[in-house]
């Protein structure tokens, strides 16, 4: 299972984002290649207790720890389509781009931050609350997921 607790699976992680180009166009989606870059900075800020987030309007009608089990485990890619919280969509609460490479920077920064982080984390707005294990699992598959939104 991959995590950003193993450090081979951080470092290919760190290897597609440096491979991220201004021209990058979606596969899926609305964000550009730059908003996507603010946004996994954003969402790294929410477990550290740097950025509030509320709870998205639309929640699957299941219990929040099979939901939970179900987007850290299932051994299939994440859907595309999934909407996000206002703090993290870029056109509407989400930080906005300031320049591409000093975005990457700072992502780069913020996701050293998160991996040396121990706690206490603030919990997910969809899944509550999570140990360092599921934060790791949860960081690796959400990188993942917008990564590929971008064909990397």
């Amino acid at each position: 299972m991959r995590t950003l607790a193993k450090s081979a699976d951080l470092a290919t992680l760190r290897v597609r984002i440096t491979a991220l180009t201004p021209t990058d166009t979606p596969r899926w989606g609305s964000m550009t290649v730059a908003q996507m870059v603010v946004h996994l900075r954003d969402a790294f800020c929410v477990p550290l207790g740097e950025r509030s987030v509320t709870r998205p309007p639309s929640v699957p009608p299941i219990p929040v720890s099979l939901y939970r089990w179900l987007a850290l485990n299932f051994p299939r890619k994440w859907p595309q389509g999934v909407p996000t919280t206002p703090e993290m969509d870029q056109q509407i609460g989400g930080t906005s781009p300031a320049g591409f490479d000093a975005d990457r920077t700072a992502l780069f920064a913020k996701l050293g931050q998160f991996v040396q982080a121990t706690g206490p984390w603030s919990p997910h707005p969809m899944f509550g609350a999570l140990t360092q294990a599921q934060w790791m699992r949860w960081g690796y598959l959400h990188t993942d997921h917008h990564l590929r939104q971008f064909g990397r």
